[in-house]
């Protein structure tokens, strides 16, 4: 049965118009998506690479076998594309990890620095669909991470570790701060969702004071605490600015699509970093749902990331530690333990976005949740071959199922300009494209 959006309700001399209804909405499109529900872009990173041995797919095509490491995407194994032999040939020098891992979504090179002048060089795929996006929603993006920014030089390789904790660039030099309380997170959803009030106003003149307390701070102390503290200022920054946007006009026409209130409000501090991750990944999974923003990033750890494992059956030691296994066996077992442990995270969001109905569909079928590392084997911090997953749909502008494997260093800009034209903001080239990624897109 279909109703005409202008049907009312007419009698008593009285005339009501209808709710909305499913029943007014066009017949489904391809992948069981509808037009009109919002398209969502998620990307999730993982520090450090994987064990190669354990990660690519058995066959090619939609005939394939998932690998141990991708096990726990058995269940969605119809609605993932392992995407093989891209990389970004920009960071193929330089150090071993901020180069690459900075840069993983502006497919640039980095400018060397102390801290003094940050410059990535692009703005990030994610800020590209924000930007042109904006106004869609209160919040353009969420930024989101676990552990907490990191300042100083990393004298191993003279590079600022703030690079490390950034994968969002609003501007080549302009890296986007991340939320990593599960609290804080909620409740800026909460207030951007339902605002009460002057709350964004106290957003901003917090922000004002906080700059204002490192100014001051400033002037006090010696050269290089003054580059940590103008580090920090650039990073609040931001907040102020995607603040300033969220509590801007255009407000009134926007509706959640789902009410916040439908998950607990979040512990203050989580009790493990497995807890940490599971709380940022469902606010996510509510973010997307009431569709208070439709753009996310989210780092499971900055550069370098040495998370103890100890908790986790089979292995006894650090992230990192792990990751330079000098081909020892013991150390690879572990490593491949880890990666898949993350990935089953990465499964944990895709169960909750499916779960998320949509009228006939759900939110994981309109969306596109990328899963990446900007290394391929951590121990060679090699740039070739980078392990990447896209899951769900995009609305049915993305094809699934399928392991894709393509020529040797195809440029993973062309995997972005793919994303950017599924997500409906398509850009004629980024970075160092050279074309669309045959078979992503439906």
């Amino acid at each position: 049965m279909k109703i005409s959006r202008r049907t009312v309700l007419r009698g008593a001399g009285v005339s009501l118009a209808l709710p909305w209804l499913e029943a007014m909405m066009p017949a489904a499109t391809t992948g069981g998506a509808k037009p009109g529900m919002p398209v969502r872009m998620g990307f999730l990173y993982m520090p450090n690479g994987v064990n190669t041995s354990a990660w690519s797919p058995e066959g090619v095509g939609r005939d394939f076998k998932l690998s141990p490491t991708l096990e726990p995407l058995s269940e969605f194994k119809d609605r993932i594309t392992v995407a093989q032999n891209l990389w970004n040939e920009a960071s193929k020098d330089g150090d071993g990890h901020y180069v690459k891992e900075a840069a993983i979504l502006t497919s640039t090179r980095i400018s060397k620095t102390l801290g003094e002048d940050l410059n990535s060089h692009g703005v990030s795929m994610d800020q590209v669909a924000a930007q042109r996006s904006a106004g869609q929603t209160p919040l353009p993006s969420l930024e989101l991470g676990i552990s907490p920014e990191a300042t100083g030089v990393d004298l191993a390789v003279g590079y600022t570790r703030v690079y490390g904790c950034h994968i969002a660039w609003s501007s080549p030099t302009s890296p986007l701060a991340r939320e990593i309380n599960p609290r804080s997170v909620y409740e800026r959803l909460f207030r951007a969702s339902a605002p009460q009030g002057d709350s964004g106003k106290q957003d901003a003149l917090l922000l004002d004071r906080v700059l204002g307390q490192a100014k001051e701070l400033r002037a006090q102390v010696g050269v290089a605490d003054r580059r940590r503290i103008d580090e920090y200022m650039s990073i609040v920054r931001s907040l102020e600015e995607r603040t300033e946007r969220a509590t801007a006009g255009g407000r009134n026409a926007w509706k959640p699509r789902v009410p916040l209130s439908i998950v607990p409000r979040p512990a203050d501090e989580p009790k493990d970093y497995a807890e940490h991750v599971r709380l940022m990944l469902d606010m996510i999974a509510i973010a997307f749902q009431s569709d208070t923003t439709r753009i996310s990033t989210f780092m499971f750890g900055n550069a370098v990331s040495n998370v103890n494992f100890r908790w986790l059956d089979g292995v006894t030691a650090g992230h990192h530690d792990n990751s330079h296994h000098s081909n020892d066996a013991e150390k690879l077992k572990q490593y491949q333990l880890i990666n898949k442990w993350y990935i089953a995270q990465y499964a944990y969001l895709l169960g909750k976005l499916k779960e998320a109905k949509e009228g006939e569909s759900n939110v994981l079928d309109n969306s596109m949740i990328i899963f990446a590392s900007a290394l391929s084997d951590g121990n060679s911090h090699n740039p070739h071959k980078l392990p990447i997953v896209i899951a769900g749909k995009a609305g049915g502008r993305i094809t699934s199922g399928q392991n894709l494997v393509f020529p040797e260093d195809t440029p993973l800009s062309n995997l972005w300009m793919s994303v950017l034209n599924a997500f409906g903001t398509p850009v004629e080239r980024f970075a160092d494209s050279t074309g669309l990624l045959p078979g992503i897109l439906a």
